[in-house]
């Protein structure tokens, strides 16, 4: 008998071990549409899902939402599902300085300033990446980018739980707390911010699934802040989702379409 997932929607007959993962419901069509044979499977909240096959693969992509609280439990259940290797494919803000809008970030660790994870770890546990999964990122975004001007850059993120906090500071009661560590993350060379990777990191590390995360830089407030050139904001996600497809397939090839 099929037990249909709560949240997701999907039932756990489907065969799938390799699933991208964009925050948008809007972009699961688009993402699908790189692969063979894609095709809608279930729409329930924010969770938006196709699937198709990589080289004869099936790969699921399935929207998160935003935020750690339906990015997790997107991976939990998930997991029921047999579900053991994801790739996020989003969007951030650029914070370093060398991080243009249109470059790719490649997420190794994530700081984990939001609340989901604390439910299932104390701070001090480290959000990192799946050492394979972001090498196969690496050497995706490396081939992608070939002929590109956009560049990669592999580090750390900062992940968020609320979007205005930081872009509205001056507004919120606890701005000069938050503009202290938004100048310590700057001096330790944080990459970019977005809201997902850290719930993603964490969780996953739990559930045993691995999982990999690669952005594609809408901006860099930063940058304007500080008078600098900046390129206008770049909306086009090709890259990053060639990037995460190309690391998903280099992941299969190594492991023979299984785990």
């Amino acid at each position: 008998m099929t037990k249909k997932m709560y949240h997701i929607g999907l039932e756990d007959s489907l065969e799938v071990q390799y699933a991208i993962l964009p925050g948008d419901p809007g972009r699961v069509k688009a993402i699908a549409e790189y692969l063979e044979n894609p095709q809608f499977l279930a729409s329930s909240r924010e969770y938006t899902s196709y699937v198709g096959q990589i080289d004869g693969t099936p790969v699921l992509v399935m929207s998160t939402g935003m935020g750690g609280p339906s990015t997790a439990i997107a991976l939990e259940e998930l997991h029921q599902l047999g579900v053991h290797t994801v790739v996020r494919v989003g969007t951030c803000g650029g914070m370093d300085m060398d991080v243009l809008s249109g470059d790719l970030v490649i997420a190794q660790g994530s700081i984990r300033m939001e609340g989901t994870t604390r439910e299932y770890v104390p701070i001090e546990f480290p959000a990192l990446a799946d050492f394979e999964v972001t090498n196969a990122l690496v050497m995706a975004a490396r081939e992608v980018l070939l002929g590109s001007e956009s560049s990669y850059h592999v580090g750390v993120v900062h992940s968020k739980d609320s979007f205005y906090g930081q872009h509205d500071l001056d507004r919120m009661p606890i701005s000069y707390e938050l503009e202290q560590k938004w100048s310590a993350w700057l001096k330790a060379g944080t990459l970019a911010s977005e809201m997902e990777s850290a719930a993603l990191f964490i969780v996953g590390h739990i559930l045993g699934i691995r999982t990999g995360c690669v952005l594609n830089t809408l901006w860099n407030k930063d940058r304007e802040r500080q008078g600098l050139p900046n390129p206008p904001p770049h909306y086009d996600m090709d890259l990053a989702i060639q990037c995460a497809v190309e690391a998903v397939r280099e992941l299969m090839e190594v492991e023979g379409g299984g785990f």
